[in-house]
């Protein structure tokens, strides 16, 4: 129970109040590293999301980015790219800010985010490169690395552990 507490307040602080409770159902498993810490939260066979060593905080799987996509309303912590990337985007290729159309104004660069087409279907989940400001701003560059796409859980470039 103590480990679905740490990973639900994670989760609060990292999406917003009540997140930890939507992505994270009771009856989670724990995947422990060799130090005992949690490394992955599995819910009925399903990674829900991964603590990352380096800073603790949580990259999500398909799952659970499925769940926080159900919870959080438009434009919670979505990056909306246009209907010619969103493809590639579901594939698991990276979001470059070209394609980029709309966005939740509070993302910030290293923010785990959800990647949207332009009717709100998810494409998947990754992390922001750039701020949001940056983002609409930039007509270059990657914007999200992607970690996973919703295309048979396709493996995008930064991986499950980045």
């Amino acid at each position: 129970m103590e480990h679905l507490k740490r990973v639900r307040t994670i989760a609060d602080f990292q999406f917003g109040k009540g997140a930890g409770r939507a992505i994270f159902p009771d009856g989670v498993e724990f995947q422990l590293s060799t130090t005992r810490r949690v490394r992955q939260v599995v819910h009925k066979g399903e990674r829900l999301a991964t603590l990352r060593a380096g800073d603790g905080l949580l990259t999500l799987g398909m799952e659970g980015a499925r769940r926080l996509h159900g919870y959080l309303p438009h434009p919670g912590m979505r990056v909306v790219v246009n209907r010619d990337a969103a493809p590639f985007v579901a594939e698991g290729r990276n979001a470059f800010a070209k394609h980029v159309i709309s966005l939740d104004p509070q993302i910030r660069a290293g923010d785990e985010v959800l990647v949207v087409d332009e009717d709100d279907g998810l494409l998947g989940t990754g992390q922001a490169l750039l701020s949001a400001r940056e983002m609409i701003s930039f007509k270059k560059g990657v914007a999200v690395s992607m970690r996973q796409g919703v295309k048979h859980g396709s493996q995008g470039n930064a991986g499950d552990d980045a």
